[in-house]
């Protein structure tokens, strides 16, 4: 055997049992049809920015509760085709939708981005959703107590909506919706894919979200802030474990219709490779994955960039 062979063999065996409960499927299928009933009320308005082949425009739509979500859609200005492919963006765990100038490589494809903030992060976009306890610390412990109040269910709802921004813009190929991040952002468009059954195709590096009880028992990146409110609420772990199932993406995997493009690192200590294995190991679609095996949650970094884009390209060019 290979060293990546023995560094890896049992991480494609794993496959720790599902926490999905009866009602999941009922559950999602009433969140979504939720959303889809709250008005887009889409917003687009343009900025100067310093290039000649993309036109940069500050978005915003309502997402779940009708938060309004912030964003960057860029087009690139040189495609001569009339329908062009859309690249959707989630971010990592309190970033936001970043600068444009971040995004220049997707557009020098002729894909266009929409890049998009999570609420209550670091962007612009804020929170109206109530909450009928207090937190502790962190947003990830917001609503935890509950799935309906659940900060996640927004979370995911609010990603789910930017597709539909994506596809009211007259650019956008319906049929060519590219999904992509990192870390949350990895979860975000694994969720999203094994919730709707749009997206052309997904990228998704470093994912988070993926096996949460045992992220909560090592206290491992975000879900840490759930360890120290069961810390102060010991008696609570069953029901916010029983909360935390419906967001677990080993439980949406067998969704997942598009083709994936996947990686992880085998130092990482905030969304651990094994964890994420528990979601891959249970996508049927076509896929693929890039382990990093001396690297931490930076993940491949511009390797793996190079990479995403010779899959999208691939895919994108049959």
């Amino acid at each position: 055997m290979t060293y990546m062979e023995q560094a890896s063999e049992s991480l494609f065996n794993y496959l720790p049992p599902l926490t999905k409960k009866e009602d999941f499927d009922s559950f999602w299928a009433e969140t979504i049809q939720i959303t889809k009933n709250i008005p887009l009320n889409p917003s687009k308005e343009p900025v100067d920015f310093p290039v000649t082949h993309a036109k940069v425009y500050d978005i915003s739509y309502n997402g779940f509760d009708s938060t309004r979500i912030n964003g960057w859609f860029i087009v690139p200005t040189f495609v001569k085709d009339e329908k062009i492919p859309c690249l959707i963006h989630y971010h990592g765990y309190t970033g936001s939708r970043g600068n444009p100038a971040g995004y220049m490589h997707w557009v020098m494809m002729g894909v266009a981005v929409l890049a998009i903030d999570c609420r209550e992060q670091t962007g612009k976009t804020g929170n109206n959703a109530a909450f009928s306890a207090g937190t502790f610390l962190h947003v990830m412990a917001k609503g935890v107590y509950d799935k309906n109040e659940y900060y996640v269910r927004q979370l995911y709802m609010d990603s789910v909506k930017a597709i539909d921004f994506a596809l009211a813009q007259p650019e956008v190929d319906p049929d060519r919706i590219v999904i992509e991040g990192g870390s949350q952002g990895g979860a975000l468009a694994m969720a999203v894919c094994g919730l709707d059954s749009r997206p052309f195709l997904v990228m998704a590096d470093v994912p988070s979200n993926s096996n949460i009880e045992a992220r909560v028992e090592g206290a491992f990146g975000s879900f840490s802030g759930v360890t120290e409110y069961l810390k102060r609420y010991p008696h609570k772990v069953d029901e916010t474990f029983e909360t935390l199932s419906y967001f677990d993406t080993m439980n949406m995997a067998k969704h997942i219709q598009c083709p994936v493009l996947a990686s992880v690192a085998l130092k990482d200590n905030i969304c651990p490779a094994k964890m994420y294995f528990a979601t891959y190991n249970r996508i049927t679609a076509e896929k693929q994955i890039e382990i990093y095996p001396f690297n931490g949650h930076e993940g491949g970094g511009d390797i793996q960039t190079e990479k995403k884009m010779r899959f999208l390209y691939k895919h994108l060019n049959p």
